[in-house]
């Protein structure tokens, strides 16, 4: 039917060419094929005129002729959808948006340079060659550019897709912001490559208070079998200054390694550490030395232990950058991971108390807690009047451990650790790390 439509007005192109250069500016401003470095806009006259001329020489054709006109035109109008205002420069890639919101019963279809009203037919009716014009947001070719066409909701093409995407990506990365973290030193360690993520003072000394117990038990997880016994004795359990956190173990009580271990990690019990530290090396200073060894076997530059619990002393000190280290190698170890990660633990008796129920210091490890942040693999609490808030935290997700440090925070411990973990994960994610 396309084809006799074509055969009936083809006498009508130049008449019907007029008429579509008047509906489109009614739709909007249309620029046509020029040379380049050229540019044309239809004046409100010239398209006066060609509406009074296409009036004219349409009265003057046959009415089956200009039925069978009529009717193609807006067979092509079906086929095309809402009118389209078309801006073209030549040698370029155009986009064909709907004008202005204005709706047509004809497409908006003006002749290029040199283009014939034959041609501008096969575009009205899309029977021409060259012509792909449909709703589904597919190209368009000319005689010299290519068009991609974005009506409504369409898809735009594979390759804009592509490239959007690629940029998407860059500008996620670019805006991943840096933690605000709150306490005096910070640092965010890549597990596995030892890269700084975040830091904050990472290499100043601060006092670390409890969280040296993660060093104790490290040493002591290399010098000792679990089933050990340890025999505490009076220095071990009195050699405490007051208000400090203890079980209630007195001399002469005895425990296994592993329930020292337990006691230590979880209740963050003083007189537990003692006496594993003289259970290893027979005096607590004797024990510190080893503690310090180790640090420097782990690449720490600015930690010095007098003690195995972190209680206040001038000489015990540490950086958040040392802490990560030492953390790191401590949750490389699968014991020390699976006493370090049990949120409670049934403590047996001794001498001044019945068996009972102790739990873990570090909240983010509760999935109760509002504060629980998922794939917890090691960590440890700690606090003094000098040292503040301190605290250490292992987390692994999807392949990538990162391990958080917090050091003389005021109450912000926690937030300032999620903060620099979600810091972590978003780099991750955005293929930084």
């Amino acid at each position: 039917m396309k084809h006799k439509h074509k055969v009936q007005i083809l006498s009508l192109g130049l008449a019907l060419a007029l008429s579509q250069a008047a509906n489109a500016f009614a739709a909007g401003t249309v620029t046509v094929g020029l040379a380049p470095g050229e540019t044309a806009q239809t004046s409100v006259a010239e398209t006066n005129a060609a509406q009074s001329s296409a009036t004219e020489t349409s009265a003057a054709q046959k009415t089956s002729e200009s039925s069978a006109a009529q009717s193609a035109s807006e067979t092509a109008a079906s086929q095309n959808g809402t009118s389209q205002a078309v801006s073209q420069t030549p040698g370029t890639s155009h986009t064909v948006t709907a004008g202005n919101g204005v709706t047509s019963d004809r497409p908006a279809v003006l002749p290029a340079a040199g283009q014939t009203p034959v041609a501008v037919l096969d575009a009205i009716l899309n029977l021409g060659p060259g012509t792909a014009a449909s709703n589904s947001g597919t190209a368009v070719s000319g005689n010299t550019s290519s068009k991609t066409v974005s009506a409504g909701n369409e898809n735009p093409g594979t390759a804009t897709n592509n490239q959007d995407s690629a940029t998407q990506s860059t500008a996620s990365a670019a805006d991943i912001k840096q933690p605000e973290v709150a306490a005096e030193g910070a640092v965010l360690l890549n597990a596995a490559t030892g890269e700084v993520l975040y830091g904050k003072n990472q290499d100043q000394q601060f006092y670390p208070a409890s969280i040296t117990k993660v060093m104790t038990a490290l040493v002591v997880l290399e010098h000792c079998n679990l089933n050990d016994t340890v025999t505490f004795s009076e220095t071990a359990t009195t050699n405490l200054e007051s208000g400090a956190v203890a079980l209630g173990v007195s001399a002469g009580d005895q425990l296994t390694v592993e329930q020292s271990l337990y006691g230590l990690l979880l209740k963050s019990a003083n007189e537990i550490g003692n006496g594993l530290a003289e259970h290893v090396s027979g005096s607590v200073s004797a024990f510190a030395d080893l503690m310090n060894a180790k640090a420097k076997e782990l690449g720490c530059k600015n930690t010095h232990f007098a003690n195995p619990h972190g209680l206040n002393n001038e000489n015990h000190k540490t950086t958040p950058y040392d802490m990560a280290l030492i953390l790191r190698a401590a949750v490389a170890n699968d014991t020390f991971r699976k006493i370090d990660t049990t949120t409670s633990y049934e403590f047996p008796a001794i001498k001044n108390a019945a068996a009972h129920t102790i739990t873990m210091g570090h909240k983010m490890m509760y999935k109760t807690d509002s504060r629980y942040y998922e794939g917890i693999i090691g960590g440890k609490t700690g606090y003094t009047s000098k040292a503040g808030n301190t605290l250490v935290t292992a987390v692994e997700r999807d392949g990538v451990r990162l391990i958080a440090v917090v050091m003389k925070a005021k109450g912000t411990h926690y937030t300032d650790t999620k903060a620099m973990l979600d810091y972590g994960f978003q780099l991750h994610a955005a293929g930084k790390i």
